[in-house]
């Protein structure tokens, strides 16, 4: 039996794709290998987002050409965004790569794969738009959690955004074939699922007009077996008001929204392209609290755009204090190829200033975190256990509904259960508690 490993980078929504390549290699009588030693085919899945991941890839697919040297008959290939911006430059650069897909064509996998072991050269499909692969619900690295992709590609054109191109236009899949899948995890064990896109929000926006975010909730919702639910990533410009009363009264839905504002500079948004101001944000971050007054809010942020000063990085600092973000993921600008930043901004911020923002920024977020972790000390928050601690295997590591990460003591066999945890102490990154009772 051939066996195949998958080696997925970037986003969640990498990892789902990740998913479901496996999961027709295993209909086509695979077997999945836990790392690429054994593995008969290996697939680099990759993100382009930053220069930066693109050259790790390239450092692994150094690493993973010694296995192929020791292997012979082995597959490598190349998946994702990565693929589909510079598959031809992939093969130039690494010639020992037998297939390469891109992200909206990777349903061709198996049968690039196929073709490779034909010994027909490099299979490459990149450009086209292909139905990805029927999802095996068993394949997935937890059991107890899950993604789910509602839609791929994005309409939006951010000046600094690849994905448009690499992903193409936004496409939703059909609400019933959503839920369906839904059923279809929990039934397979899994008790929190979160709904996917790259601008979830316009979700429905190329389908019947009762398909639409709100209706996709309540139908999730629904779901018999399903205990908590959650969704990523928001745009500001399309959050809509019956949503946002969706998670201050869906049972099952967490009060955790995942809205990058990416600058607290309404002058840094409009290079950015992004479609609001930095007032704007802040109003959908107030209608949010009046409805969840509990909700939790976390953020991305870009520093050192193109043109970005001094007083506009201030605004993200002071931004990153007055909504008082449950996280914030803080990446410094990197130019892509081809995007209207890239094309139009000279990268004027030197690197040095972009290293000290970046890092100035997490320090406030720190100060933030700390003091919002530590105002819940005392209190008893549902927590639902993910599996022994990383650090630490004596202890298990969970979630708030929030979002906040919970250490505790308890016996592994826990994992998977929604459980009352009592907050004893408190760092920015995590919160360290007993169970009730």
């Amino acid at each position: 039996m051939k066996r195949l490993h998958v080696l997925s980078f970037g986003c969640q929504m990498n990892i789902v794709d990740g998913e479901l390549m496996a999961s027709a290699f295993r209909r086509a009588g695979y077997a999945i290998a836990p790392a690429p030693d054994d593995a008969d085919v290996v697939l680099v899945n990759t993100c382009a987002v930053r220069e930066h991941a693109e050259e790790k890839v390239f450092s692994h697919l150094g690493q993973l050409a010694r296995h192929k040297r020791r292997r012979p008959g082995m597959l490598l290939g190349v998946t994702g965004c990565m693929a589909e911006r510079m598959g031809n430059e992939i093969a130039r650069r690494a010639p020992y790569v037998d297939l390469i897909a891109g992200a909206r064509s990777f349903g061709d996998i198996l049968a690039l794969a196929e073709a490779a072991h034909r010994g027909t050269g490099v299979q490459i499909s990149i450009g086209h738009d292909r139905p990805p692969p029927e999802r095996d619900v068993t394949l997935r690295a937890d059991r107890h959690r899950a993604f789910v992709a509602v839609s791929r590609g994005c309409d939006h054109r951010c000046t600094f955004c690849i994905v448009p191109s690499t992903r193409g236009r936004e496409q939703g899949r059909p609400l019933a074939e959503i839920v369906e899948e839904v059923r279809q995890l929990v039934a397979d064990g899994v008790v929190e699922v979160t709904l996917l896109g790259q601008n979830i929000d316009s979700y429905g926006k190329d389908r019947p007009a009762e398909e639409n975010l709100h209706t996709l909730l309540h139908a999730c919702d629904a779901v018999a077996g399903l205990k908590r639910l959650r969704f990523v990533t928001s745009h500001p410009e399309d959050m809509q008001l019956d949503v946002l009363d969706d998670m201050a009264s869906l049972p099952k839905l967490c009060g955790a929204l995942h809205i990058p504002p990416q600058s607290g500079s309404t002058r840094v948004l409009k290079r950015m392209a992004r479609g609001y101001s930095r007032e704007r944000y802040l109003e959908v971050v107030r209608e949010f609290r009046r409805r969840a007054p509990e909700g939790e809010v976390a953020a991305d942020f870009i520093v050192g755009f193109p043109g970005e000063t001094e007083e506009d990085f201030e605004q993200s600092v002071s931004l990153v204090h007055e909504v008082g973000f449950q996280q914030s993921f803080v990446f410094r600008y990197s130019p892509r190829p081809g995007t209207p930043s890239e094309v139009h901004f000279p990268d004027d911020v030197p690197e040095a200033a972009k290293a000290a923002r970046n890092l100035r920024l997490l320090k406030a977020q720190e100060t933030v975190s700390r003091a919002k972790h530590e105002a819940m000390v005392g209190r008893t928050y549902e927590v639902l256990v993910e599996g022994p601690s990383k650090k630490d295997p004596e202890r298990l590591t969970g979630r708030t509904r929030g979002n906040a990460i919970v250490h505790f003591r308890g016996d592994a066999a826990l994992a998977g259960e929604l459980l009352e945890v009592r907050v004893e102490s408190a760092t920015p990154l995590s919160l360290q508690g007993t169970l009730a009772g």
